[in-house]
């Protein structure tokens, strides 16, 4: 990693060489030679008494729930996509659906391995001025090159239950009581999430970590798990499909590539539904501008790319969702409470206060303007107005006045200034915003 790192040129962009990638921010082409992290993707040790694991920061969840499953142990937070690696669920903030009662990934590493700028690793814990700065700094402060994290032990299965609501009024109320209660009707609630959609149509997911097997539901097969919450108010999964539901269709994306047609599925090889694949058709897609000439030929509107993570206070989600389907008008949305369980500052959530994150990805037909980002440049706004963030990992149009306000701006520039004098890594604005 350090060989490599001395081989990218002064100036240039430093860049992870990787095959995968959950961002969705575009970034301005180099031809320098990426950052060489190929021996740092497996897990190291696993602590089954302490229900501790040391793992290196390029190893994926997938991999990583491979090792404790077994031992009845998984991370605090294991989110939705095998591919996410624990190094940039932590600098770019992961979240599912235990993060009403865990918060975020971050909040559970006890310490870590930071790569920094300068070129060294830097062995930092919570309270440090690194350790504090990091999360949401998305490799503006180095790369995490070991991580030890809390997990926490669960049975084999996972009992769900799909309640909808027709008022996101009372959706709202729901969600603030069973944060509060840690339960639903007198039953636990061990993981939360939802999903709006349409107007008047709302579903929360209540999951409860389960000894009892029985018959379980198979959505890697010829079902898909998005539908299921409408058509059914309980269910039953094993504790490693529940864990993965959300991938094999990347929640609803895989309609865009005809994975959710009968026929076609049942020719898409099972090994084949997962987001990565459908990640790099995506890439295809961009490529080769498909859909931007299919619509050309047809005669449809230019297409705004809106994929976006949004938080805001659980008291003004029926507002952003009001809104949103006036100004936008893209369904579904996923919903996933959040807790945060103290001040960070390139993020900052108030502690011990529930936020809703609110998760949508699709295109919208906006005309000629489309590459000027009205859609997106709104969500901003409005998000900012209504007490909420917005995450990092697509495209982002604050000014740097505002982002600096927004995401602790000073303070990461104070904590690069030392861990990396020869700015050698690109800045978390020239990151997201310039797309450097």
């Amino acid at each position: 990693m350090r060989s490599s790192y001395a081989a990218i040129p002064a100036g240039a962009p430093v860049r992870l060489a990787k095959k995968t990638s959950n961002l969705f921010r575009p970034r301005a082409a180099t031809d320098a030679p990426g950052l060489d992290v190929s021996g740092l993707d497996g897990v190291i040790a696993i602590d089954v008494e302490a229900r501790t694991a040391d793992v290196q920061g390029m190893c994926t969840y997938e991999d990583l729930v491979d090792a404790t499953l077994p031992h009845g142990l998984i991370p605090y937070v294991v989110p939705q996509l095998r591919t996410i690696t624990l190094g940039g669920a932590v600098t770019g903030l992961g979240i599912e659906s235990t993060s009403f009662r865990n918060g975020l990934p971050h909040e559970s590493v006890l310490e870590m391995d930071v790569f920094t700028g300068s070129g060294d690793v830097v062995s930092t814990k919570p309270g440090d001025d690194l350790f504090d700065a990091f999360p949401n700094s998305y490799g503006s402060l180095g790369y995490a090159t070991r991580l030890k994290i809390e997990l926490e032990a669960v049975p084999g299965h996972v009992a769900l239950r799909h309640v909808r609501f027709d008022d996101a009024e009372l959706l709202a109320k729901t969600v603030d009581e069973i944060v509060s209660t840690r339960e639903y009707d007198g039953v636990r609630v061990d993981g939360l999430d939802g999903v709006a959609f349409e107007p008047g149509e709302y579903y929360l997911t209540l999951a409860a970590w389960s000894e009892q097997g029985g018959p379980t539901s198979d959505y890697v097969g010829q079902e898909i798990y998005y539908r299921s919450i409408q058509q059914r108010s309980t269910d039953l999964l094993t504790t490693y499909d529940y864990l993965w539901r959300w991938d094999t269709d990347w929640f609803w994306c895989s309609g865009a590539f005809g994975a959710q047609n009968p026929r076609i599925r049942r020719l898409w090889p099972r090994r084949w539904r997962r987001s990565d694949v459908y990640q790099k058709l995506l890439g295809l897609d961009r490529r080769f501008s498909i859909a931007d000439r299919l619509d050309r030929r047809a005669g449809r509107p230019l297409r705004e790319r809106v994929i976006q993570d949004i938080e805001v206070p659980v008291a003004n989600l029926p507002a952003f969702l009001e809104w949103f389907d006036e100004a936008v008008g893209m369904r579904p949305v996923w919903l996933c409470p959040l807790v945060s369980k103290r001040d960070w500052a390139s993020y900052p959530l108030e502690p011990g206060k529930t936020y809703v994150n609110a998760g949508f990805w699709g295109t919208v037909h906006v005309g000629p303007d489309a590459p000027n980002g009205p859609r997106n440049r709104a969500i901003e706004e409005k998000v900012h107005e209504l007490d909420g963030h917005k995450s990092l990992y697509s495209e982002a149009f604050y000014d740097r006045e505002t982002f600096d306000k927004l995401y602790g701006g000073e303070n990461l520039a104070v904590v690069k200034g030392r861990y990396d004098p020869q700015d050698r890594l690109t800045s978390l604005y020239d990151k997201a915003v310039k797309r450097r």
